[in-house]
């Protein structure tokens, strides 16, 4: 495992070439960005600002809009104390307020007043004021002043192309892109470790062999004389694939961690637009970003988005632009000038889609393969997980590991999360054995229904699942019966859990055939016991038609077919029309032998259950008194030979698959 390496002292190189950015430097070269409340004191500022010139701009008061009848009555009532006027415009103020319009239910009081004289008035109005002593003054019409109408007309227009460009280049700055909106900026993102809790090499377990490759790159990154001595080149790209949660992620991020270089990442979605060309732009950019910046890594998440293999899918108008942002990755990989010093990572579930040009050597050099993790493997990721989960004495976390297996490093995170949920719930001080089964159960079958069922539809439940349990008990390999319920949950209304002593990497022929004898044992006791059969063995019945499928057009185990793989490989899709497909006479082949094993192994488990009735029998009814057995009950119950009862067991051997399970009615 390698530990953090010691902080570096303060140089006068950009900060980001320390393992990310700190908090006080921006992206673009440790430029200091201006904090958020500086721009809200500037608005506050401004505000009162704005309010001062509006005042200058109207006056202490602005007038209030009069009709001219109102105007002569106060010229008749001698209220009138000063006029000017300006063309046809006539504005003032009054010797006293007054309300305004008079008689109406809401009025304004008025001191300035603004009319205007209609044209064709004809009155005495000047005598009558100048007779009663009142300023009478006129005005030329010269318009508003030519600062007052640049700030009214052109204002608002600088305002909008201030604020446009600010927040473009705010936008550049932060590493979103310039232009319109950014289209042709890439969004990658650099790693800032201060951000949250650093991730390094000691955050992940149970891949130990998949973490030493990714060292070396991390070490060459660290230590480029040792390598280039020996005339050895750090690989261009290294490809990260494996089923969802077994890691890949979370190994980049540790690459991040460990690495003393800058880490961009980013979605591979990220880089496609609606508009043609934005793709392979944002490409450019990003390498650009990881040549200034180099030595570098580039973190490409989910590559399939773009990577699928060109000419698979349709294209429209002669363009795709998916196909382009390929193309320009490729050439930026290894092209013409190719991309010394920048380490390409990229993660994916499905690299059986991804175009051959892209994983030649040259592009991604290295293609490590992420599997899910063994016994061990398990132990260790559960100890991780755990590190700030206080755990009671009972809880043994290889015993956990043993009875999950199949679960990748993302489930086992939620199975300590649940367990701990749970351990809160119940108000322990710490989480328990227990939490750990019940939170098996819940994540395998869902939550405890509170559901109401009738005796028999609960008696039909247990001969069922008692049926699946026996066939488990005594079908030679078969996997261990861990526990037997009849308690509803989830989308069934009962179950019976299975676990291998081990770990299996194959299956041979007698233990498929065991498990498809198993799974049918639900329906085989049903009609044993009722002389009837119900919807409760649909999902028992998909499983099974899908092993004998497998068996006889994948893994060639049927005599009548022979050793040919005449289904598509998963993840892979066939048409009807499919030339490279089996022929029609084959498929008919295929079912008539899916349909002779489902027959063989039905009656095999009927012939079974029949030869052990009694055994049946005691089962269903403890199962019925009980509602739950764990494997040491469920082996007493079925009262079978000494040998086949297990002499330790722990409550949390639980196999987080089900082999059988009784489903309520189907609709």
């Amino acid at each position: 495992m390698s530990t953090t390496p010691a902080k570096e002292p303060e140089r006068s190189r950009p900060p980001w070439r320390v393992e990310g950015a700190p908090k006080h430097a921006a992206d673009d070269g440790g430029r200091r960005r201006t904090p958020w409340w500086h721009w809200l004191l500037l608005l506050l500022i401004l505000l009162p600002l704005n309010w001062a010139i509006s005042n200058a701009v109207l006056g202490p008061e602005a007038p209030t809009d009069v009709s001219y009848s109102f105007f002569r009555a106060q010229v008749e009532a001698g209220n009138v104390a000063e006029v000017t006027a300006v063309e046809d415009e006539l504005t003032g103020t009054l010797e006293r307020e007054v309300a305004y319009p008079p008689k109406a239910e809401e009025q304004t009081r008025v001191e300035v007043f603004r009319t205007y004289r209609p044209t064709f008035a004809d009155d005495s109005v000047i005598e009558d004021l100048i007779d009663q002593g009142v300023s009478v003054s006129a005005e030329p019409y010269t318009g508003a002043p030519w600062w007052q109408q640049l700030l009214i007309g052109f204002g608002p227009t600088l305002l909008f192309i201030g604020l446009l460009v600010w927040f473009l280049g705010r936008s550049a700055r932060a590493g979103l892109g310039g232009g319109l909106g950014g289209l042709g900026k890439s969004r990658a993102e650099m790693y800032h470790p201060e951000s949250g809790r650093r991730t390094t090499f000691d955050d992940v377990a149970g891949i130990d062999e998949v973490e030493a490759e990714v060292m070396e790159i991390v070490d060459f990154l660290k230590n480029p004389e040792r390598y280039r001595k020996l005339g050895a080149f750090i690989p261009k790209g290294v490809l990260l694939t494996g089923a969802p949660g077994t890691g890949k992620t979370l190994l980049a991020r540790a690459v991040a961690g460990e690495a003393n270089v800058p880490f961009f990442h980013i979605s591979a979605s990220e880089f496609i637009e609606m508009i043609v060309g934005v793709g392979a732009s944002r490409v450019r950019d990003l390498f650009d970003q990881g040549k200034k910046a180099a030595p570098s890594i580039i973190f490409i998440d989910e590559l399939d988005a773009i990577g699928r293999a060109r000419g698979a899918g349709v294209t429209f108008g002669g363009h795709d632009e998916r196909e382009q942002t390929l193309n320009q990755i490729l050439t930026e990989m290894d092209g013409f000038t190719g991309t010394e010093g920048v380490v390409v990572l990229a993660a994916t579930n499905r690299p059986e889609i991804l175009d051959p040009a892209l994983l030649r050597a040259g592009r991604f050099d290295r293609k490590i393969h992420i599997n899910p993790p063994d016994k061990d493997g398990r132990a260790q990721i559960l100890g991780v997980h755990t590190r700030g989960v206080p755990l009671a004495d009972d809880v043994a976390l290889s015993d956990v590991a043993a009875a999950t297996p199949g679960m990748v490093g993302a489930d086992l995170k939620n199975l300590v999360n649940e367990a701990a949920l749970l351990a809160a719930k119940n108000r322990h001080e710490r989480v328990t054995a227990d939490d750990f089964t019940d939170a098996l159960e819940k994540i395998v079958l869902g939550t405890a229904r509170r559901i109401l069922i009738s005796p028999e539809e609960r008696r039909r439940t247990a001969f069922h699942e008692s049926g699946h349990a026996l066939l488990g008990m005594i079908t030679p390999g078969a996997d261990r019966v861990r526990k037997v319920s009849i308690i509803p949950r989830g989308a069934s209304l009962g179950a019976t859990y299975q676990a291998p002593e081990d770990d299996k990497h194959y299956f041979t022929r007698a233990y498929v055939r065991g498990r498809i004898v198993g799974a049918l044992g639900g329906r085989a006791a049903e009609e044993l016991v009722y002389a009837d059969a119900t919807t409760g063995a649909e999902s028992d019945l998909q499983m099974v038609t899908a092993l004998a499928r497998q068996m006889v057009g994948r893994w060639g185990m049927s005599e009548a077919v022979g050793p040919v793989a005449v289904l598509p490989a998963p993840g892979e899709e066939q048409t009807f029309f499919d030339v490279n497909g089996p022929s029609p006479s084959t498929r008919d082949l295929v079912d008539a032998e899916v349909r002779r094993i489902v027959d063989e192994c039905y009656a095999e488990a009927l012939d079974t259950l029949r030869a052990h009735r009694p055994n049946l029998d005691r089962l269903a009814a403890r199962l019925l008194e009980a509602e739950t057995l764990d494997e040491h009950e469920a082996y007493l119950a079925a009262e079978l030979s000494g040998e086949l009862v297990p002499m330790a067991l722990t409550p949390t051997d639980i196999e987080p698959r089900s082999r059988g399970g009784r489903s309520p009615a189907a609709g």
